[in-house]
């Protein structure tokens, strides 16, 4: 039987999938948040701890690639930390007022502009940008992949296991 509980953490790790693609929306803990209710209401009544523990392993993870996956793409690419912050202030401000288009015009712009200044350099700054903006929307990729793992693991299983 599906109580309350269930369909509750089911609820989260289906808006984590929905977050992953959303900037801004912290897929990797609303996974946690989903596991965590289920923890809470069930406490792993129909879920082995081993399974609980690995389910939570991959959202720890998801979680870490949300918040840094664009800074480490940024400076694989040579971008400085300065840059890197510079860069996510700027394309969070540009995606509020224009949406996700705009923060990844944002993060292109600020990682180019700022190393050109930095360095002088037309391709090392362009080789940073596109690594940036790559990045970026790598991060997004493996959210989702990570996310719908969460969700398809947690429901076989409870209902196929």
């Amino acid at each position: 039987m599906v109580d309350l509980v269930t369909v509750a953490a089911i609820a989260l790790l289906v808006g984590a999938i929905v977050g992953a693609a959303v900037p801004m929306v912290p897929s990797g803990l609303l996974s946690l948040a989903g596991l965590g209710v289920y923890w809470w209401g069930a406490g792993l009544a129909e879920l082995s701890a081993l399974t609980f523990v690995v389910l939570v392993f991959i959202a720890v993870i998801t979680t870490l690639v949300d918040f840094f996956g664009g800074s480490i793409a940024a400076r694989a690419g040579g971008a400085s930390w300065l840059t890197t912050a510079a860069a996510a202030v700027v394309g969070i401000v540009l995606m509020v007022v224009t949406g996700p288009l705009g923060l990844l015009v944002g993060l292109f712009g600020t990682v180019f502009v700022l190393e050109f200044v930095r360095n002088g350099e037309l391709e090392g700054s362009t080789r940073s940008a596109v690594y940036t903006t790559i990045g970026v929307l790598a991060s997004t990729a493996v959210q989702v992949l990570l996310t719908v793992s969460i969700l398809l693991g947690f429901v076989v299983a409870l209902f196929v296991l």
